[in-house]
C-alpha cells in the first residue's frame, strides 16, 4: 500500500498536465501567505501602510488606474500629464466583463490575472517541452512562477494576461499556425505596449526561416489590436496617437536614458547617498556590495569543490545577511539591471539552442524597453518577455544545483517584494 501511495504521488508530480498547476498553486500560496498573513502583522514602514487582511492588498499603484478605466473610462488631455489612456484596453475590458457577473473590481482583477498566469505557465511548459524536453520545460515553468516579478501575476496588473497572450502567439508561430498567431498576437498588442515587439520578431523570423507569405501577413495582422485602440483614440479624443502622447506623462522622453542607467548602476555599486554627495556617506553599502560580488563569484568559482550542504548553507547565509541590511530601492535597481542586462546575455549565450522567434522577440523587446526613455519598472516589463524565463529555464536544466540556489534567492526576494507591495511600497 505504501508503495502504491508513493507511486501515485510521484506520478501526479511528474504528470505533464498537472505540473504547471502544482507549481502555480504552491508559488501563489507562498505570495498569498506573505501578503495576507505576514504583512498585516509587521510594523508600519516609513513610507507605507499596515495592510488589512482582504482583497485590498492586491490593489495598489497601476491597479488604481485600471480601476478608474474599468469604472469610469479613459481620460486624456494632451498636456504632458499622467493620463490613463497610456494603459492599453484589453485587461480593463475583461475586468468589466467579469464585474458584470456581480463581482467586485478587486475580485475580478485577481481572478483574471491569476487564471491568465496559470494559462501562461501551461503555454510555456508545453512549448518548451516540444523543443527541449521535460526537464527544461519544468525548469522554465518554475522560473516563470518563482521569479520575484511573478508577484505581478497575482496582483491586479496585466502581467499574467500579457504573458499568456504573447506566449500563445509565439508558440502558434513556431507551430506554423498563422491564424492563431494573428489572433493571439492582436490580443497581446491590445494588452501591453511591449506587444509591439512581436511584429518585428515575427517578420525577422519569417525571413530567417524562409516562411511563406502568409507568415508575413500574420506578422502584420498582429498589429490589429493596436490599430483598434488607435481608432478608439481617434474617435473619442480626436488623436489616434493619444496613447503614445500620454506616455510623456510617465516617461518624459523617448530614447535610451543613459543618465538613468548610469545613475542606476552607480546606485547599485556605491549607494544612493554616496553617489549624491560624491563622497563616502554610507560605508555599509560599499561593504555589502563587495560581499555580494565576492560571495557570488566564490560560490560559482568553487562550486565543484563544495558539498551540496555547504553550498546551500553558504548561499542562504548570504541571502539572510542581505535581507537584514539591503533596502527595497537597492533590490529594485538590482532587479532592473539583472533582468535587462542578464536577460540579453542569456539570449545571446543560448542563441543556438532557442527557436528563432524566441531570440528575435527577446531582443526586440529589450530594445523597446531600452528605447522607452526611462528605467522605471524595467524589471517588471522585462519579466513580461517570456523568452528570458525560457532561456534561464533551459540553462538551469543543465545545472540543477545552481538552479536550486537561484530558486532559493527567488523565493526570499519574492517574499520581500510581496510584503512591500501589500504595504503600498514601490516594488517595480
Amino acid at each position: 500500500m505504501a508503495q502504491v501511495q508513493i507511486f501515485i504521488k510521484k506520478s501526479l508530480w511528474e504528470n505533464d498536465f498537472l505540473f504547471p498547476t502544482a507549481i502555480w498553486f504552491v508559488s501563489r500560496l507562498f505570495i498569498w501567505t506573505a501578503m495576507l498573513l505576514i504583512a498585516p502583522n509587521l510594523p508600519k514602514p516609513e513610507d507605507g501602510i499596515v495592510p488589512s487582511f482582504g482583497w485590498g492588498v492586491f490593489h495598489a499603484w497601476d491597479s488604481v488606474h485600471y480601476h478608474k478605466i474599468t469604472t469610469s473610462g479613459y481620460e486624456f488631455v494632451n498636456d504632458g500629464g499622467q493620463h490613463n489612456i497610456a494603459f492599453f484596453p484589453l485587461f480593463p475590458l475583461m475586468l468589466r466583463g467579469v464585474m458584470n457577473l456581480g463581482l467586485s473590481f478587486e475580485v475580478a482583477g485577481v481572478l483574471v490575472n491569476n487564471l491568465a498566469f496559470l494559462a501562461a505557465l501551461y503555454c510555456v511548459y508545453f512549448w518548451v517541452l516540444e523543443h527541449h524536453g521535460t526537464n527544461c520545460a519544468r525548469w522554465a515553468t518554475t522560473v516563470l512562477a518563482w521569479c520575484p516579478l511573478s508577484l505581478f501575476g497575482t496582483v491586479i496588473y496585466t502581467e499574467g494576461l500579457y504573458l499568456f497572450l504573447s506566449t500563445a502567439a509565439l508558440r502558434a508561430f513556431d507551430r506554423h499556425q498563422y491564424r492563431w498567431t494573428a489572433f493571439w498576437g492582436a490580443m497581446a498588442t491590445a494588452t501591453r505596449p511591449t506587444g509591439l515587439a512581436l511584429i518585428p520578431a515575427f517578420v525577422i523570423a519569417s525571413w530567417r526561416e524562409r516562411r511563406p507569405s502568409i507568415a508575413y501577413l500574420a506578422s502584420f495582422a498582429t498589429a490589429i489590436g493596436l490599430l483598434l485602440f488607435s481608432l478608439y483614440c481617434a474617435i473619442d479624443f480626436g488623436d489616434p496617437l493619444a496613447f503614445i502622447h500620454a506616455q510623456r506623462g510617465w516617461r518624459p522622453s523617448l530614447g535610451f536614458d543613459w543618465r538613468g542607467w548610469l545613475n542606476m548602476l552607480l546606485n547599485i555599486a556605491i549607494g544612493t547617498s554616496n553617489w549624491r554627495h560624491s563622497s563616502i556617506q554610507n560605508l555599509l553599502h560599499l561593504l555589502l556590495f563587495g560581499i555580494i560580488v565576492s560571495s557570488c563569484y566564490g560560490l560559482w568559482r568553487y562550486r565543484q569543490r563544495l558539498s551540496s550542504i555547504k553550498l546551500f548553507y553558504s548561499f542562504y547565509a548570504l541571502v539572510t545577511f542581505l535581507l537584514i541590511f539591503v533596502d527595497e530601492q537597492f533590490i529594485n535597481h538590482l532587479l532592473n539591471a539583472v533582468m535587462v542586462l542578464g536577460g540579453a546575455y542569456l539570449l545571446w549565450h543560448l542563441r543556438k539552442q532557442l527557436t528563432s522567434v524566441n531570440i528575435f522577440y527577446g531582443f526586440c523587446g529589450i530594445a523597446l524597453l531600452l528605447a522607452s526613455g526611462g528605467t522605471i519598472s524595467l524589471s517588471r516589463l522585462a519579466y513580461g518577455l517570456v523568452p528570458l524565463s525560457i532561456a534561464l529555464g533551459v540553462l538551469l536544466g543543465r545545472y540543477p544545483r545552481q538552479g536550486y540556489l537561484i530558486l532559493g534567492w527567488f523565493s526570499v526576494i519574492l517574499a520581500k517584494i510581496a510584503i512591500g507591495f501589500a504595504q503600498n511600497l514601490w516594488v517595480g
